[in-house]
């Protein structure tokens, strides 16, 4: 059973991590039975980390676990950070894959998410 375990940075500030959280949860929702479940960690600042996240999945019976970043670009924290700290877990599980998928700001979706996201706001405001 797959499991999707969404990555954000984190932050000091807890609506933020909370945002991420209802974010996991909309995912799981839309996804429906294509995963066993969808979790979120954190990179730093919040919890559960990354190495939870992992082992949050397994312990709920993920026979595969798809590691989503949730990063805009791929600077030092998706290109270093999340590998290394899904190198321990790789190796603690080997029998159970643990797939670093690329991260969001990688879609070739994002310019229609973004032009899609700049229109919804301006909308009813050219008709002024």
């Amino acid at each position: 059973m797959r499991f999707l375990l969404l990555i954000a940075h984190g932050s000091r500030r807890q609506a933020s991590n909370e945002e991420v959280r209802q974010l996991a949860q909309r995912l799981a929702d839309q996804a429906g039975n294509r995963y066993g479940g969808v979790r979120c960690a954190f990179l730093e600042l919040a919890e559960p980390d990354i190495g939870q996240g992992v082992e949050q999945c397994i312990a709920d019976g993920a026979s595969e676990v798809l590691v989503l970043p949730y990063f805009l670009s791929a600077g030092r924290h998706v290109a270093e950070d999340i590998p290394r700290e899904l190198a321990p877990k790789r190796a603690r599980h080997p029998g159970i894959p643990i797939r670093l998928l690329d991260y969001a700001g990688a879609s070739e979706q994002m310019p229609d998410l973004l032009l899609d996201l700049a229109e919804r706001q301006i909308g009813g405001a050219e008709s002024g």
